[in-house]
């Protein structure tokens, strides 16, 4: 197992928390990796650009009436880096140490949001899941504007275009919200496979889209995996292949709330973020989801003080 070199990074929230791993139930665990990007470059700086844009957020969460972050206590951890003695690393060797990392961190009962870097490392994110919860089915919940659901893609099936293929062939259930561009391939294997698929369109026209994505969830557990480019383009337009009509912050937020309330979210992450020059939209918005995150399961879980 490589061992590769991380660089420190600032944490999220700033100076408003004192890291403390220990009591940490959270952990924000950056891995700017970037290898396959097919059009629009730049997510290898989406962790950083994240951390520190979170530090304009407020603490207190108006809809949770709670400064969450002073009752769950949240570390940052150093980055993935993707070299190792000043060299690349393979994809594949990326997602071993990204395993290891994150089923560490499982076993010492951290509750882990994973922040991309490009999508193709949630392979390594779920697989983590899937050797600490052998015995256990869970449901991989996408968000996002693409299916990511071809074989290989540019020669590669480590290729972000190929992420839940990945997940497909380790025998999860998924459940994909917000999808509008996919291949053949990938509409054929949705087909073949009858994979559960809530598209844009669906959201967008049909007002009980959520209740029928929350219902189709058979198992206990969940993993949330988050595409940035899920979310329509004037929210979030630094991310690598935007679509437009994607889904809105309420409609989203809400639904995320309801996941968290209804099952076990056993991890997160966000990933994609590409920020743009000259405009911090991007990473204030996705800073903000990853805080919404932590308040939903704190909620979920019971660690709000109250009063």
């Amino acid at each position: 197992m490589p061992t590769l070199v991380s660089t420190s990074v600032v944490p999220f929230l700033g100076s408003e928390i004192v890291p403390d791993y220990d009591t940490a139930k959270v952990v924000i665990l950056p891995i700017p990796y970037e290898a396959t990007t097919t059009y629009r470059r730049g997510c290898e700086n989406g962790p950083a650009k994240l951390l520190e844009a979170s530090h304009q957020l407020e603490c207190y969460d108006e809809e949770l009436d709670s400064e969450v972050c002073y009752d769950v206590g949240i570390y940052t951890k150093d980055p993935i880096a993707d070299t190792r003695n000043s060299q690349r690393v393979s994809s594949l060797e990326m997602l071993q140490v990204t395993q290891a990392t994150v089923h560490q961190l499982i076993t010492e009962n951290k509750f882990v949001i994973s922040l991309g870097g490009e999508h193709s490392i949630t392979a390594g994110v779920v697989e983590a899941y899937r050797q600490a919860y052998p015995d256990e089915p869970f449901t991989v919940v996408q968000i996002d504007a693409h299916g990511d659901l071809r074989h290989e893609y540019e020669g590669s099936i480590h290729n972000h275009a190929c992420v839940m293929r990945r997940i497909v062939d380790m025998g999860l259930p998924t459940l994909q919200i917000g999808i509008r561009a996919i291949c053949k391939e990938e509409a054929d294997l949705i087909k073949a496979k009858q994979l559960n698929v809530i598209r844009a369109r669906e959201i967008a026209t049909q007002p009980d889209w959520a209740d029928r994505a929350i219902s189709s969830i058979t198992t206990k557990r969940v993993f949330l995996t988050i595409d940035l480019d899920g979310i329509d383009p004037t929210l979030i337009p630094g991310v690598g292949t935007p679509e437009p009509g994607g889904l809105n912050w309420y409609s989203l937020t809400a639904f995320l709330r309801r996941v968290f309330e209804s099952y076990e979210v056993i991890g997160c992450d966000i990933m994609e973020l590409a920020p743009v020059v000259d405009s911090v939209v991007s990473e204030f918005t996705a800073a903000k989801l990853a805080y919404k995150l932590i308040g939903y399961q704190a909620l979920a879980q019971g660690w709000l003080k109250q009063g």
